[in-house]
Protein backbone atom coordinates (compact mmCIF):
# COMPACT_ATOMS: atom_id res chain seq x y z
CA UNK A 1 0.00 0.00 0.00
CA UNK A 2 1.17 3.50 -0.82
CA UNK A 3 0.49 5.61 2.26
CA UNK A 4 0.56 9.38 1.87
CA UNK A 5 0.89 11.41 5.06
CA UNK A 6 -0.56 14.87 4.61
CA UNK A 7 1.47 17.74 5.98
CA UNK A 8 0.40 19.95 7.64
CA UNK A 9 -1.83 17.81 9.84
CA UNK A 10 -2.73 17.61 13.51
CA UNK A 11 -2.17 20.19 16.23
CA UNK A 12 -2.25 23.85 15.23
CA UNK A 13 -0.66 26.69 17.20
CA UNK A 14 -3.90 27.44 19.07
CA UNK A 15 -4.30 23.83 20.17
CA UNK A 16 -0.65 23.56 21.22
CA UNK A 17 -1.16 26.69 23.32
CA UNK A 18 -4.41 25.53 24.92
CA UNK A 19 -3.05 22.08 25.75
CA UNK A 20 0.11 23.64 27.14
CA UNK A 21 -1.95 25.92 29.41
CA UNK A 22 -3.51 22.90 31.11
CA UNK A 23 -0.16 21.08 31.23
CA UNK A 24 1.42 24.09 32.92
CA UNK A 25 -1.37 24.36 35.49
CA UNK A 26 -1.14 20.67 36.36
CA UNK A 27 2.56 21.15 37.04
CA UNK A 28 2.01 24.35 39.05
CA UNK A 29 -1.06 23.28 41.03
CA UNK A 30 -0.40 19.69 42.03
CA UNK A 31 -2.54 19.97 45.18
CA UNK A 32 -5.35 22.10 43.74
CA UNK A 33 -8.30 21.05 41.59
CA UNK A 34 -8.28 22.34 38.02
CA UNK A 35 -11.52 22.83 36.11
CA UNK A 36 -11.91 23.42 32.36
CA UNK A 37 -15.04 25.05 30.95
CA UNK A 38 -15.99 22.82 27.98
CA UNK A 39 -13.52 20.45 26.31
CA UNK A 40 -10.18 22.27 26.13
CA UNK A 41 -10.10 21.25 22.45
CA UNK A 42 -12.49 19.02 20.54
CA UNK A 43 -10.65 15.74 20.83
CA UNK A 44 -11.75 12.83 22.99
CA UNK A 45 -8.24 11.58 23.71
CA UNK A 46 -6.92 14.97 24.78
CA UNK A 47 -9.82 15.35 27.21
CA UNK A 48 -9.56 11.80 28.57
CA UNK A 49 -5.80 12.13 29.11
CA UNK A 50 -6.31 15.27 31.15
CA UNK A 51 -9.14 13.65 33.11
CA UNK A 52 -6.76 10.82 33.99
CA UNK A 53 -4.44 13.47 35.44
CA UNK A 54 -7.18 14.90 37.65
CA UNK A 55 -8.62 17.69 35.50
CA UNK A 56 -12.41 18.16 35.67
CA UNK A 57 -14.33 19.33 32.63
CA UNK A 58 -17.62 21.18 33.18
CA UNK A 59 -20.40 22.59 31.03
CA UNK A 60 -21.53 25.15 33.59
CA UNK A 61 -19.57 27.37 35.95
CA UNK A 62 -22.10 26.40 38.63
CA UNK A 63 -20.18 23.11 38.77
CA UNK A 64 -16.98 24.94 39.77
CA UNK A 65 -16.54 25.66 43.50
CA UNK A 66 -16.01 29.32 44.35
CA UNK A 67 -12.38 30.52 44.42
CA UNK A 68 -11.25 27.61 42.22
CA UNK A 69 -9.10 27.62 39.09
CA UNK A 70 -10.99 27.42 35.80
CA UNK A 71 -9.60 27.34 32.27
CA UNK A 72 -11.61 28.68 29.35
CA UNK A 73 -11.32 26.41 26.33
CA UNK A 74 -9.66 27.24 23.02
CA UNK A 75 -13.00 28.01 21.39
CA UNK A 76 -13.53 31.34 23.14
CA UNK A 77 -16.31 32.42 25.51
CA UNK A 78 -18.86 35.18 25.82
CA UNK A 79 -18.59 38.18 28.17
CA UNK A 80 -21.42 36.64 30.20
CA UNK A 81 -19.22 33.66 31.12
CA UNK A 82 -16.40 35.98 32.18
CA UNK A 83 -18.92 37.85 34.34
CA UNK A 84 -20.07 34.60 35.94
CA UNK A 85 -16.46 33.65 36.71
CA UNK A 86 -15.85 36.96 38.45
CA UNK A 87 -19.07 36.61 40.46
CA UNK A 88 -17.86 33.23 41.74
CA UNK A 89 -14.38 34.60 42.51
CA UNK A 90 -12.80 32.08 40.18
CA UNK A 91 -9.19 32.29 39.03
CA UNK A 92 -9.86 32.32 35.30
CA UNK A 93 -7.14 31.29 32.85
CA UNK A 94 -8.10 32.04 29.27
CA UNK A 95 -6.85 29.51 26.72
CA UNK A 96 -8.93 31.00 23.88
CA UNK A 97 -7.20 30.79 20.51
CA UNK A 98 -5.90 34.26 19.50
CA UNK A 99 -7.39 33.79 16.02
CA UNK A 100 -10.82 33.19 17.53
CA UNK A 101 -10.38 36.28 19.69
CA UNK A 102 -9.57 38.26 16.53
CA UNK A 103 -13.12 37.52 15.35
CA UNK A 104 -14.46 38.55 18.78
CA UNK A 105 -12.63 41.86 18.39
CA UNK A 106 -14.15 42.36 14.93
CA UNK A 107 -17.63 41.77 16.35
CA UNK A 108 -17.08 44.34 19.08
CA UNK A 109 -15.67 46.89 16.63
CA UNK A 110 -18.47 46.55 14.06
CA UNK A 111 -21.22 46.48 16.70
CA UNK A 112 -19.92 49.74 18.17
CA UNK A 113 -20.15 51.28 14.71
CA UNK A 114 -23.79 50.27 14.44
CA UNK A 115 -23.32 47.47 11.91
CA UNK A 116 -25.52 44.42 11.69
CA UNK A 117 -23.32 41.31 11.67
CA UNK A 118 -23.97 38.15 9.69
CA UNK A 119 -22.00 35.42 11.46
CA UNK A 120 -21.40 32.44 9.17
CA UNK A 121 -20.94 29.22 11.10
CA UNK A 122 -22.50 26.32 12.98
CA UNK A 123 -25.07 27.67 15.42
CA UNK A 124 -24.38 25.18 18.23
CA UNK A 125 -20.58 25.18 17.98
CA UNK A 126 -18.86 26.59 21.07
CA UNK A 127 -16.94 29.11 18.97
CA UNK A 128 -20.12 30.58 17.49
CA UNK A 129 -21.83 30.63 20.88
CA UNK A 130 -18.92 32.55 22.37
CA UNK A 131 -18.51 34.94 19.43
CA UNK A 132 -22.21 35.80 19.17
CA UNK A 133 -22.24 36.52 22.89
CA UNK A 134 -20.09 39.60 22.29
CA UNK A 135 -23.00 41.45 20.66
CA UNK A 136 -26.09 39.24 20.50
CA UNK A 137 -28.37 42.11 19.56
CA UNK A 138 -26.30 42.82 16.43
CA UNK A 139 -25.71 39.27 15.20
CA UNK A 140 -27.67 36.91 12.97
CA UNK A 141 -26.22 33.45 12.33
CA UNK A 142 -26.16 31.88 8.88
CA UNK A 143 -25.39 28.16 8.65
CA UNK A 144 -26.23 27.73 4.96
CA UNK A 145 -27.52 29.66 1.98
CA UNK A 146 -31.05 28.63 2.99
CA UNK A 147 -30.79 30.99 5.99
CA UNK A 148 -30.07 34.09 3.91
CA UNK A 149 -33.68 34.91 2.85
CA UNK A 150 -34.64 34.93 6.55
CA UNK A 151 -32.19 37.70 7.46
CA UNK A 152 -33.75 40.91 8.76
CA UNK A 153 -31.68 43.81 7.44
CA UNK A 154 -32.34 47.41 8.47
CA UNK A 155 -29.69 49.21 6.43
CA UNK A 156 -28.06 47.18 3.58
CA UNK A 157 -25.07 49.54 3.61
CA UNK A 158 -24.27 48.76 7.25
CA UNK A 159 -23.97 44.98 7.21
CA UNK A 160 -20.79 42.92 7.55
CA UNK A 161 -20.16 39.19 7.40
CA UNK A 162 -17.74 37.34 9.69
CA UNK A 163 -17.08 33.61 9.88
CA UNK A 164 -16.24 30.77 12.22
CA UNK A 165 -12.52 29.99 12.05
CA UNK A 166 -12.93 26.27 11.31
CA UNK A 167 -15.38 26.32 8.40
CA UNK A 168 -14.91 24.53 5.12
CA UNK A 169 -13.31 27.08 2.83
CA UNK A 170 -15.45 25.82 -0.05
CA UNK A 171 -18.69 26.04 1.92
CA UNK A 172 -17.80 29.49 3.25
CA UNK A 173 -17.11 30.76 -0.26
CA UNK A 174 -20.49 29.47 -1.43
CA UNK A 175 -22.32 31.18 1.43
CA UNK A 176 -20.35 34.42 1.07
CA UNK A 177 -21.06 34.55 -2.66
CA UNK A 178 -24.78 34.14 -1.94
CA UNK A 179 -24.62 36.87 0.72
CA UNK A 180 -22.97 39.24 -1.74
CA UNK A 181 -25.64 38.50 -4.31
CA UNK A 182 -28.44 39.12 -1.81
CA UNK A 183 -26.71 42.10 -0.16
CA UNK A 184 -24.43 43.78 -2.73
CA UNK A 185 -23.27 46.40 -0.19
CA UNK A 186 -22.28 43.89 2.49
CA UNK A 187 -18.86 44.54 4.03
CA UNK A 188 -16.14 41.90 4.38
CA UNK A 189 -13.54 41.45 7.13
CA UNK A 190 -10.10 42.85 6.32
CA UNK A 191 -8.86 39.28 5.88
CA UNK A 192 -10.47 35.85 5.99
CA UNK A 193 -11.59 34.75 9.44
CA UNK A 194 -10.97 31.08 8.59
CA UNK A 195 -7.70 30.34 10.34
CA UNK A 196 -4.44 29.43 8.63
CA UNK A 197 -4.44 25.89 10.08
CA UNK A 198 -7.94 25.10 8.85
CA UNK A 199 -7.09 26.49 5.42
CA UNK A 200 -3.79 24.61 5.16
CA UNK A 201 -5.16 21.24 6.27
CA UNK A 202 -8.08 21.55 3.89
CA UNK A 203 -5.80 22.51 1.01
CA UNK A 204 -3.60 19.48 1.68
CA UNK A 205 -6.60 17.15 1.49
CA UNK A 206 -7.96 18.98 -1.54
CA UNK A 207 -4.68 18.41 -3.40
CA UNK A 208 -3.80 14.92 -2.19
CA UNK A 209 -7.13 13.08 -1.90
CA UNK A 210 -7.60 12.64 -5.68
CA UNK A 211 -4.38 10.57 -5.73
CA UNK A 212 -5.78 8.07 -3.24
CA UNK A 213 -8.39 5.32 -3.03
CA UNK A 214 -9.27 6.15 0.58
CA UNK A 215 -8.69 8.96 3.08
CA UNK A 216 -8.42 8.40 6.82
CA UNK A 217 -8.91 11.51 8.96
CA UNK A 218 -7.89 11.29 12.61
CA UNK A 219 -10.15 13.40 14.80
CA UNK A 220 -13.20 13.37 17.02
CA UNK A 221 -16.71 13.72 15.69
CA UNK A 222 -17.28 16.98 17.57
CA UNK A 223 -14.26 18.52 15.85
CA UNK A 224 -15.59 20.86 13.17
CA UNK A 225 -12.32 21.06 11.25
CA UNK A 226 -11.87 17.26 11.28
CA UNK A 227 -15.37 16.70 9.90
CA UNK A 228 -14.66 19.27 7.18
CA UNK A 229 -11.58 17.30 6.07
CA UNK A 230 -13.67 14.18 5.46
CA UNK A 231 -16.22 16.24 3.53
CA UNK A 232 -13.52 17.74 1.32
CA UNK A 233 -12.09 14.30 0.50
CA UNK A 234 -15.59 13.09 -0.43
CA UNK A 235 -16.10 16.19 -2.59
CA UNK A 236 -12.94 15.24 -4.52
CA UNK A 237 -14.30 11.75 -5.19
CA UNK A 238 -12.32 9.93 -2.50
CA UNK A 239 -14.13 7.94 0.20
CA UNK A 240 -13.14 9.18 3.65
CA UNK A 241 -13.41 7.86 7.20
CA UNK A 242 -13.20 9.90 10.40
CA UNK A 243 -11.69 7.92 13.27
CA UNK A 244 -10.72 8.77 16.84
CA UNK A 245 -7.93 6.20 16.92
CA UNK A 246 -6.55 2.96 15.52
CA UNK A 247 -9.22 0.86 17.25
CA UNK A 248 -11.91 2.24 14.93
CA UNK A 249 -10.28 0.98 11.73
CA UNK A 250 -12.44 -1.63 9.99
CA UNK A 251 -10.83 -4.30 7.75
CA UNK A 252 -13.49 -4.02 5.06
CA UNK A 253 -12.56 -0.37 4.42
CA UNK A 254 -9.27 -1.43 2.83
CA UNK A 255 -10.49 -3.93 0.24
CA UNK A 256 -9.01 -2.88 -3.09
CA UNK A 257 -7.22 0.12 -1.57
CA UNK A 258 -3.75 0.55 -3.08
CA UNK A 259 -3.17 4.15 -2.05
CA UNK A 260 -4.30 5.85 1.15
CA UNK A 261 -4.23 9.40 2.46
CA UNK A 262 -3.71 9.82 6.21
CA UNK A 263 -4.27 13.18 7.88
CA UNK A 264 -5.54 14.64 11.15
CA UNK A 265 -7.69 17.51 12.33
CA UNK A 266 -6.14 20.43 14.18
CA UNK A 267 -6.98 19.00 17.62
CA UNK A 268 -5.75 15.42 17.06
CA UNK A 269 -2.48 14.38 18.77
CA UNK A 270 0.27 13.13 16.50
CA UNK A 271 0.74 9.86 18.42
CA UNK A 272 -2.76 8.80 17.29
CA UNK A 273 -1.66 9.28 13.68
CA UNK A 274 1.52 7.30 14.32
CA UNK A 275 -0.42 4.40 15.84
CA UNK A 276 -2.64 4.20 12.76
CA UNK A 277 0.38 4.45 10.49
CA UNK A 278 2.08 1.58 12.35
CA UNK A 279 -1.08 -0.53 12.07
CA UNK A 280 -1.38 0.11 8.34
CA UNK A 281 2.25 -0.76 7.68
CA UNK A 282 1.95 -3.93 9.76
CA UNK A 283 -1.18 -5.03 7.91
CA UNK A 284 -0.42 -3.93 4.38
CA UNK A 285 3.29 -3.15 4.12
CA UNK A 286 4.16 -0.68 1.42
CA UNK A 287 5.77 2.73 1.48
CA UNK A 288 5.20 5.93 3.42
CA UNK A 289 5.37 9.33 1.78
CA UNK A 290 4.91 12.59 3.67
CA UNK A 291 3.69 15.22 1.22
CA UNK A 292 4.42 18.74 2.44
CA UNK A 293 1.78 21.01 0.92
CA UNK A 294 2.64 24.01 3.10
CA UNK A 295 4.99 24.84 5.95
CA UNK A 296 3.75 26.28 9.24
CA UNK A 297 5.89 28.25 11.64
CA UNK A 298 3.25 29.98 13.75
CA UNK A 299 3.45 29.71 17.54
CA UNK A 300 1.45 31.41 20.27
CA UNK A 301 2.96 32.32 23.61
CA UNK A 302 1.37 31.67 26.97
CA UNK A 303 -1.79 33.76 27.52
CA UNK A 304 -1.53 36.86 29.69
CA UNK A 305 -3.87 35.41 32.33
CA UNK A 306 -1.56 32.42 32.83
CA UNK A 307 1.52 34.63 32.95
CA UNK A 308 -0.09 36.76 35.65
CA UNK A 309 -1.03 33.63 37.58
CA UNK A 310 2.56 32.41 37.40
CA UNK A 311 3.93 35.73 38.60
CA UNK A 312 1.50 35.67 41.54
CA UNK A 313 3.22 32.45 42.59
CA UNK A 314 6.73 33.73 42.13
CA UNK A 315 7.34 31.96 38.81
CA UNK A 316 8.93 33.65 35.80
CA UNK A 317 6.64 32.88 32.83
CA UNK A 318 9.43 33.63 30.36
CA UNK A 319 11.23 30.56 31.68
CA UNK A 320 8.28 28.33 30.79
CA UNK A 321 8.05 27.29 27.16
CA UNK A 322 5.13 25.84 25.23
CA UNK A 323 5.51 22.08 24.93
CA UNK A 324 6.99 20.97 21.64
CA UNK A 325 8.61 17.84 20.29
CA UNK A 326 7.68 14.19 20.14
CA UNK A 327 5.86 12.47 22.95
CA UNK A 328 7.03 9.08 24.17
CA UNK A 329 4.19 7.48 22.21
CA UNK A 330 5.27 9.23 19.00
CA UNK A 331 8.90 8.21 19.45
CA UNK A 332 7.89 4.58 20.02
CA UNK A 333 5.66 4.57 16.94
CA UNK A 334 8.33 6.11 14.71
CA UNK A 335 10.92 3.64 16.03
CA UNK A 336 8.70 0.75 14.97
CA UNK A 337 8.60 2.20 11.45
CA UNK A 338 12.32 2.82 10.94
CA UNK A 339 12.78 -0.19 8.67
CA UNK A 340 10.02 0.97 6.30
CA UNK A 341 10.93 3.07 3.23
CA UNK A 342 9.93 6.66 3.96
CA UNK A 343 10.36 9.79 1.93
CA UNK A 344 9.25 13.40 2.08
CA UNK A 345 7.82 15.14 -0.97
CA UNK A 346 7.93 18.93 -0.68
CA UNK A 347 5.10 20.12 -2.90
CA UNK A 348 5.82 23.73 -1.99
CA UNK A 349 8.95 23.61 -4.15
CA UNK A 350 8.35 20.40 -6.10
CA UNK A 351 11.24 18.38 -4.68
CA UNK A 352 11.47 15.04 -2.90
CA UNK A 353 13.96 13.56 -0.46
CA UNK A 354 14.34 10.29 1.43
CA UNK A 355 14.33 10.32 5.22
Amino acid sequence: MRIILANPRGFCAGVYMAVDVVDQLIALCSNEPIFVYHAIVHNRHVVERFEARGVTFVESLDEVPAHSIVVFSAHGISPEIRKQARARSLTAIDASCPLVMKVHAEVIRYAKKGFQIVLVGHRNHQEIIGTSGEAPESIQIVESTADIPRLVIHDPSKVVYLTQTTLSVDDAQTIIAALKQALPLIHAPAESDICYATTNRQEAVRRLAPECDLAIVVGSRNSSNSVRLTEIAHSRGTPARLVDDVNELQPEWFAGVNSLLLTAGASAPEDLVMSILESLVTRFGGTIEQHDVSHEGIEFGLPLSLKEFMRSRGIDPDARRIRRGDTDAEVAAWSALRSIPFRTVDLTIGSAKAR
